[in-house]
């Protein structure tokens, strides 16, 4: 009996959704084009006010750009570097490469500079694209420098203005062989090539923005075909150096369209659902977002993390996309707020909170619970929803594991988290759960034409039209994830219920084993941890020693709120309250109340109180908000150690 064969596959449950294969990318822009036209298709903020464009011109836009890549000599599968905003911009140089056939490589504006030189360097790219003047000048010495100063054929400004002499100003400054352009150079070059073809077509004097939106164009550009490579997605790696991720266009057209037609109950095309969207169009998960948002009709905004909260309020979407973290931040906000109201309406905020906590997925309210849950509801819970905008019909979460408990008491709130999972390699979604088929806990059932399986060792495995092309330029370390029957190996820990919904318990890197023998899955406890307002982050330590420990890093606010409570002074330094009794008092019975449930070897038995926020310029995170466990151990040794000086028995 192979391997193979001892596997149990499990698939997407009848009714989750129609499998969408063999289209490109700019097939969903073209589909959408002619079945919806939408007009005010994609927003962001431009000088400070929001403005719209329809998907005719977007389209247009792009094409005459793809049009002007060419024509400054960008070959076909060559890499294009994106340094970019997360806005229309993003999508429309994205766009722009997909339409040439050439491969676009998007860095996080996050990255180290040592990063990024790698990146663009390592995928051989020889187009940069970016999205403001000061992006350029901070980019200035990675240019500058071998080998990107020689391989670098061209960088084009996305804002570069019709001031002339500043840009002159621009190109004297970087003093890079590369020329440079504007977004404008590009289309004005795209316009007169599609002039130039009309022209000797017949069409004698035909204005480019006349033409028959696409045939032209496409006579001009390279045949893209669904399995050509679309992107080299490069992961922000918590151990190791980067690994870009080989995505074609069926990768992601597939796996996004196929996803979209799960979702039951959603509203396709103009005057339906309302998207917005504030994480990163570099990380997969965003970017699958906006093209099912896109092949939909649906109006998408583009917003950021720092003004998240304004604009769900100014725009109030239906739709939006969130990792845990912020639904966890969303939640420990709710708490906090509560915290400081006058003792009549924080008992009425428990009483409401209480009750959502007896709320369950799936199961309808009934009998007295359920008049108190209508009464929770215009009286506490309305607030809440307020504060997200009043509209919100879906959160879409993905990245990382969220608390059923948190799933649960948003749904009584009426607000509907959609957990889902994937990676990167996987384009990104291998399951989700459905508007009807919704359980807290877990991560959903798989999408349709998606293979997933638990090896013997509890590792989820999954094969697909979803699964990468492969890591760029590394057969080896594909070779390691993907074996000879197809199956991607995820490094995900997880586990079926006796119903098929998906349930992922820890990532099998981060689990570690104590001097005992006993094996420990940190992130349940710390996701545990990291729902209460007043944490922040916190991360479980323990390889190699007795018992486990715990490094809590709190949120300042949250932790200047409760002194104010307390009676404390709200102003002095954050190292100085972790001196407080009462203080250290509240982080162990938040400690105490996580470790409840839990296996008692992998409970925190002593902790430690860090006010060193983590961030990812301060190169403890990776960009996706992941924590880098072995930086961290570095930088923090001294107060690991310290956790260990008196061994308990």
């Amino acid at each position: 009996m192979t391997a193979e064969s001892r596997l149990k596959i499990h698939t997407a449950p009848t009714g989750t959704g129609v499998a969408a294969l063999g289209r490109t990318l700019p097939d969903l822009l073209y589909a959408s084009v002619a079945e919806w036209g939408n007009a005010v298709a994609l927003t962001d903020r431009r000088s400070g006010d929001w403005a719209s464009i329809g998907l005719a011109d977007f389209a247009r836009q792009s094409e005459l750009m793809a049009l002007g890549l060419v024509d400054i000599g960008v070959k076909r599968g060559e890499r294009v570097a994106l340094f970019m905003d997360s806005d229309v911009g993003f999508c429309m140089a994205d766009m722009a490469c997909l339409l040439a056939g050439c491969v676009d490589v998007p860095i996080y504006l996050t990255q180290t500079d040592e990063s990024i030189s790698y990146v663009m360097g390592h995928s051989g790219a020889r187009v940069l694209v970016v999205s403001t003047v000061a992006y350029l000048r901070k980019l200035g010495p990675i240019l500058g420098a071998e080998p990107l100063r020689t391989t670098l054929r061209a960088i084009i400004l996305a804002d570069g203005g019709d001031d002339a002499d500043a840009m002159a100003s621009v190109r004297a400054e970087l003093n890079h062989p590369a020329a440079l352009l504007t977004f404008d150079d590009l289309v004005a070059r795209g316009r007169l090539v599609l002039e130039t073809k009309t022209s000797a077509d017949g069409a004698d004097g035909a204005d480019a923005d006349s033409v028959s939106l696409g045939e032209q164009v496409k006579s001009l550009l390279s045949d893209i075909q669904p399995k050509d490579l679309a992107t080299i997605i490069y992961t922000s790696g918590t151990t190791g150096v980067p690994k870009g991720v080989m995505l074609s266009h069926e990768n992601i057209s597939f796996n996004a369209v196929t996803s979209f037609s799960g979702m039951t109950g959603y509203r396709r095309g103009p005057g339906g659902e309302v998207g917005l969207s504030f994480l990163p169009l570099t990380h997969v998960f965003a970017r699958a977002l906006y093209y099912g948002f896109l092949e939909s009709g649906t109006s998408i905004s583009f917003s950021t993390p720092d003004t998240i909260g304004d604009d769900l309020r100014e725009l109030n979407p239906t739709v939006f996309a969130g990792v845990p973290r912020v639904v966890e931040k969303v939640y420990a906000r709710f708490l906090e707020r509560a915290a400081v109201l006058p003792k009549p309406k924080r008992k009425l905020f428990e009483w409401a909170l209480g009750l959502a906590r007896q709320y369950r997925i799936g199961e309808q309210p009934t009998g007295m619970y359920a008049v108190k849950l209508r009464l929770a509801d215009r009286l506490v819970f309305s607030k809440w929803r307020e504060g997200l905008g009043n509209n919100v019909a879906y959160i879409i979460c993905g990245g990382a594991a969220l608390s059923g408990e948190l799933a649960n008491i948003f749904a009584a709130a009426g607000i509907q988290i959609l957990q889902g999972y994937g990676l990167t390699e996987t384009s990104p979604v291998i399951a989700f759960n459905r508007p009807n088929l919704n359980r807290a806990g877990t991560v959903g059932v798989p999408i349709p034409e998606v293979e997933v399986a638990i090896a013997e060792d509890g590792e989820i495995l999954t094969r697909g039209p979803h699964v990468m092309l492969g890591y760029y330029d590394a057969a080896e370390k594909t070779a390691e994830v993907i074996d000879a029957d197809g199956w991607f190996h995820t490094g995900d820990i997880g586990e079926f219920d006796g119903d098929g919904f998906l349930r992922i318990t820890d990532r099998k890197k981060d689990l570690f084993k104590l001097s005992t023998g006993k094996y420990v899955m940190p992130q349940p406890l710390e996701h545990k941890l990291a729902a209460e307002a007043l944490i922040d982050q916190a991360v479980v330590i323990g390889v190699g020693r007795k018992y486990c420990t715990g490094l809590i890093f709190p949120s300042e606010s949250a932790l200047r709120t409760l002194a104010g409570t307390y009676g404390l002074p709200t102003d002095n330094s954050v190292d100085w309250y972790f001196g407080q009794p009462r203080i250290r008092g509240r982080f162990q019975e938040l400690v105490d109340k996580s470790n409840a449930g839990m296996d008692h070897w992998s409970t925190i038995k002593r902790f430690k109180l860090i006010a060193q926020p983590l961030t990812i310029e301060g190169g403890l995170l990776t960009p996706t908000m992941k924590v880098k466990r072995s930086r961290l151990a570095e930088v923090f040794a001294e107060e690991i150690e310290g956790l260990y000086v008196e061994e308990l028995s």
